[in-house]
């Protein structure tokens, strides 16, 4: 055990409310009161905007940083110290005195296929209806099977499970990692390998969010962080800072370490126009030290091969 009696006896944790992001937000409460046994940790339930227009694809309302802007200007507000989050619907930019100081140790990355009626994607008929919050999802739902009606699918994991028990769907993608913390994986009729579904940058993996001059905050937060996933989470969203992608553009990144000492790192990516039509894959591999630039230059290959003409579809002048 760590005891330093002379940091805050108190730590606050801004969190949403989603039984998700409450059980996130659990487990790194846990994991300090393991580490720090005197110290008391508490969660602050926050609902953000994204939580409460579920009506409207995010693409429409602002992508990603509706999931996390309550909880940031909590930190900023002296409300919390520290704000957890699920790694794949943080921004790639944060609000100024803020940063991603730690990432947790992945579980597992991959998509879920769910279905009450079929045990795969492979054996869907044709015209069945699959949901899905993401276009990465149905970008290469669309590639594999053009032949399916893919519908969005907003809310959380719970009541996504409600909406397919419902018969509002005949199966529905989720993050497979979400399903086995919430106790769901008995849901799960196939875990859809990388090799046939690129997962998004940063899935599976929790991020801790604080004040950047915090320097005690972040002294207590250093235990937590497990450097292999911080350097995978660190290629794929570098890859996807540099293409500027966002909820509007389906892209993904999946990292893995390699070698005898796992020094070494394989980067996979791909970008898509949201129909499937289009769909541009690429990877890389590198020393593991050097996980932003290979992210870099994954994303140079792609665009290369035409990933800017895609972004420049959604995004305009603006890309």
């Amino acid at each position: 055990m760590i005891s330093l009696p002379s940091e805050p006896s108190v730590i606050r944790i801004a969190s949403r409310q989603s039984p998700l992001a409450i059980w996130q937000s659990n487990y790194v409460k846990l994991r300090l009161q393991q580490i720090y046994p005197d110290m008391k940790v508490e969660i602050i339930g926050l609902k953000t905007r994204g939580d409460k227009i579920l009506d409207v694809t995010l693409s429409k309302v602002g992508g990603k940083g509706l999931f996390v802007k309550e909880l940031e200007h909590a930190l900023l507000n002296g409300i919390a110290d520290i704000a957890v989050h699920s790694m794949k619907d943080v921004p790639m930019e944060f609000p100024q005195g803020l940063g991603l100081q730690i990432i947790c140790e992945r579980e597992d990355p991959t998509d879920a296929f769910v279905s009450n009626q079929y045990s795969s994607l492979e054996d869907l008929p044709e015209g069945s209806c699959v949901g899905t919050s993401s276009l990465r999802r149905k970008t290469q739902l669309l590639e594999a099977f053009p032949n399916l009606e893919v519908t969005d699918l907003r809310g959380n994991v719970n009541t996504r499970l409600n909406k397919l028990d419902n018969k509002e769907y005949d199966a529905i993608i989720l993050a497979t990692s979400g399903l086995v913390r919430l106790g769901f994986s008995g849901r799960i009729c196939q875990r859809i390998i990388p090799e046939k579904f690129l997962p998004a940058g940063g899935q599976g993996a929790i991020g801790i969010e604080s004040r950047l001059d915090d320097e005690k905050i972040n002294k207590l937060l250093v235990y937590l962080n497990h450097s292999a996933s911080q350097k995978c989470i660190t290629a794929e969203r570098s890859m996807n800072r540099y293409l500027r992608g966002g909820c509007e553009t389906p892209v993904a990144a999946y990292a893995i370490l390699t070698g005898q000492k796992l020094d070494r790192m394989w980067l996979r990516g791909l970008i898509g126009s949201p129909d499937g039509s289009q769909v541009i894959r690429d990877d890389i591999e590198g020393t593991a030290d050097n996980a932003e630039l290979l992210g870099i230059d994954l994303a140079k290959k792609l665009l290369k091969q035409g990933a800017g003409d895609i972004l420049k579809k959604v995004y305009g002048d603006n890309w």
